[in-house]
């Protein structure tokens, strides 16, 4: 009976230490290269920092652009500082998916989303959905509530939107619609055709809707209902065909220097709590059952259009080019 006890106990031991070690055990150095505002990204680290207080991250943080430059001009010279990405867009992250530089984390809890959200490879994963729709000035005499409003004869010369030339977020947005609706490129073309302005940035389509200067614009969902809250002459439509949306996906990189942290790091983000950390920041969270910020519809109002980052990227060089030769 001694030497049948003893036998259990070694095994129990044996088990414990050949066990993963708990994520909460993360610790050493992460670097976070991302595209959230400073506000937004200082508030991630604290909550994250919270739960796992040996974990020292630091961040820096630009635009998506910018930040793929530095990173690239990193690895060109054979020395990534960054652990983890956190930037605007899956097709970016595909594309390093693609070059096989991300690290899988294949342990990632990913079954309380719908299918389609994350990477089926779990090379990255959606943090948010920030969807592009309508918005129009209160004073403006047709309410829209189709895409396809936009092509009428009231809308004419006054429709603004952020140029795909310029923008990632924009240049989903514009493949999501002409992959989307009906007629394909030929929305587009019929929007050309209406007068439609395609310059600038979402903020400049927002200060030109609530002037009046145009008095529709396509536009990321939060800006014009925060600005509506505030007071704004504004109003924002989740069009009834669906929307696109960008997910500001989280990656790690193959060549970290701390697994474990950064996957830990992941994790925080598509938990619960970090999906709770979006909608106190004001963003519609990828998790489906977390609430939505004052403002937005109920979460079953919003069709998300159907996207593939992975053709969107084969594809992006030629959508480039057709929306160039529809409006330059």
């Amino acid at each position: 009976m001694h030497s049948k006890a003893m036998i259990a106990l070694v095994a129990t031991g044996l088990a414990l230490c050949l066990a993963p070690l708990p994520v909460q055990a993360a610790e050493g150095k992460l670097v976070l290269y991302t595209s959230q505002p400073n506000t937004d990204a200082q508030q991630t680290i604290d909550a994250f920092k919270a739960k796992y207080p040996k974990v020292e991250i630091s961040f820096v943080r630009d635009g998506t652009p910018r930040i793929m430059a530095k990173l690239r001009a990193e690895i060109e010279a054979g020395a990534p500082q960054a652990d983890i990405l956190l930037i605007a867009d899956s097709v970016t992250v595909e594309g390093l998916k693609q070059e096989n530089r991300l690290l899988a984390h294949e342990a990632a809890a990913t079954s309380a989303y719908p299918a389609g959200i994350h990477d089926p490879q779990k090379m990255w994963f959606a943090t948010k959905l920030i969807t592009t729709g309508i918005v129009y000035n209160t004073k403006a005499g047709l309410k829209p509530t189709s895409w396809l409003d936009l092509g009428k004869p009231e809308v004419k010369n006054l429709l603004a939107m952020p140029s795909p030339l310029n923008s990632g977020a924009a240049l989903i947005h514009t493949m999501t619609l002409a992959g989307s609706l009906p007629g394909g490129w030929g929305y587009y073309e019929a929007l050309r055709n209406n007068g439609a302005l395609a310059a600038g940035g979402n903020g400049d389509i927002l200060r030109q809707v609530a002037t009046g200067e145009k008095l529709y614009g396509m536009i990321v969902d939060f800006m014009p209902i925060r600005e509506k809250a505030k007071g704004a002459p504004v109003e924002f439509v989740f069009p009834s065909e669906g929307v696109s949306a960008v997910s500001e996906p989280v990656a790690i990189l193959k060549s970290t220097r701390n697994s474990e942290a950064a996957k830990a790091f992941v994790d925080f983000l598509i938990s619960r709590d970090g999906q709770e950390l979006a909608l106190k920041q004001g963003y519609v969270a990828a998790h489906p059952d977390v609430a939505l910020p004052a403002g937005y519809p109920e979460r079953a109002a919003i069709k998300l259009m159907p996207f593939d980052a992975a053709k969107a990227l084969a594809d992006e060089t030629a959508a480039r080019k057709r929306f160039s030769a529809i409006f330059e």
